[in-house]
């Protein structure tokens, strides 16, 4: 493993990362605490929704033809002959030729009308109203099947959902959805320079800055991660690591350890306990990564610098965690933007350029590699074509946001 086994290209990548991804498992939760998980069966409603014709506005339920040519000079008079109850349907309210009802926000509108009109626009005389503007058929009236007709999908499945579909859910009776359970993924790092973050770093040591920022991501992308610490680059203590991990993970990111040097042994133990399906991918930063399954489960060897680690993650990883979760959308949010400055770049290798948004300016964030603050600094990513030589100044670019 002292050479890359061979570089492949970033589309071939994730296609092996996808393909090697286990089957969602699915669990039954309660609805309200389901938000920001992903939907596994598509939720149908069982009776029209609202169920019932009402008003959407205050005002008055009448027969739209009684209000024809109706105005501030010439108002349509008609008799009010009753309210409407809210959480009621009065049998005995209707509307006839002539005739109209109060009815408040939200009210089931009466039979024979067709329409309200807005309280801005009458005038009350006893029980005489004045309307003085004309409504349409239909107008400020919500029917009983506007909202979703019975046996229509008012969820997705693969939907991510959000906490305006809870509401969505309780009003179709739903206390409990069915989800993909959240892939327990483990994080090792590796090196003999890693101290932990609490530890003062002695001479040639650094903290260990990927674990906490993939476990952060992953808790924001409906996964459970398990840290397994720090393992030195010692064959053992690498094996026996693995070996926990690959028992109680669905999936296991080993960072650090993926580069040509002999010293690391990433592709090596991999190989050796399964397969290695790519070792080099044509992608700037994170070349040295690895994709490799043992025991039906896939591990990732990402590179070392958190810059790296981070690209190759959402680039590669995440496609895979997104098959996992049964996500029919990828949960990956991008914006468009104008570059502000041109960005070179090398042909043959997809490069993940950091920006800074502004108004819709894309703005590159410059810096040596391996850097932590351009992570800080920046909002996202811009994608370079592997046939690119870079990008110009005035471009329209689609920015992967964080």
């Amino acid at each position: 493993m002292s050479r890359f086994l061979s570089v492949v290209a970033v589309p071939e990548a994730v296609a092996a990362a996808v393909r090697i991804a286990p089957d969602p498992v699915t669990e039954e939760i309660a609805a309200d605490r389901a938000t920001g998980r992903v939907l596994c069966a598509d939720v149908i409603a069982g009776e029209d929704i609202p169920g019932f014709d009402r008003s959407v506005v205050d005002g008055f339920a009448v027969r739209a033809e009684d209000t024809a040519g109706s105005s501030e000079a010439i108002p349509a008079l008609l008799r009010c002959t009753g309210r409407v109850a809210m959480g009621h349907a009065d049998a005995a309210l209707s509307v006839t030729a002539g005739t109209c009802v109060y009815i408040p926000t939200g009210g089931v509108l009466p039979a024979g009308a067709s329409a309200v009109v807005m309280m801005e626009y009458t005038d009350e005389t006893g029980d005489t109203v004045l309307v003085k503007r004309p409504v349409s058929f239909g107008e400020n009236v919500l029917l009983h099947d506007d909202d979703y007709r019975r046996g229509a999908v008012v969820l997705p499945s693969g939907r991510r959902l959000s906490p305006r579909d809870a509401g969505v859910l309780a009003a179709c009776g739903r206390t409990s959805v069915t989800v993909s359970k959240k892939p327990v993924v483990g994080i090792i790092s590796t090196g003999n320079e890693l101290v932990p973050a609490a530890a003062t770093p002695g001479p040639g040591q650094v903290r260990d800055a990927n674990a906490p920022m993939l476990a952060a991501y992953l808790r924001g992308y409906g996964c459970t991660p398990r840290n397994y610490g720090i393992v030195p680059d010692e064959h053992g203590a690498f094996e026996n690591a693995i070996s926990r991990a690959l028992l109680e993970c669905d999936v296991v990111l080993l960072s650090g350890g993926s580069s040509k040097d002999d010293r690391d042994m990433t592709a090596r133990v991999i190989a050796g306990r399964g397969e290695v399906l790519v070792h080099g991918i044509a992608i700037a930063p994170g070349k040295p990564t690895i994709i490799g399954r043992i025991g039906g489960k896939p591990v990732f060897g990402l590179p070392g610098h958190p810059a790296s680690a981070f690209v190759v993650f959402i680039v590669i990883v995440c496609p895979l965690l997104d098959r996992m979760l049964g996500t029919k959308k990828a949960s990956l949010r991008t914006t468009k933007a104008t570059l502000d400055d041109s960005i070179p770049s090398q042909k043959g290798r997809e490069e993940y350029f950091r920006v800074r948004l502004e108004d819709g300016i894309a703005y590159p964030v410059f810096g040596k590699a391996g850097l932590l603050n351009t992570l800080v600094a920046s909002d996202g990513l811009v994608r370079i074509p592997s046939g690119c030589e870079g990008l110009e100044r005035g471009s329209e670019v689609e920015v992967i946001l964080w």
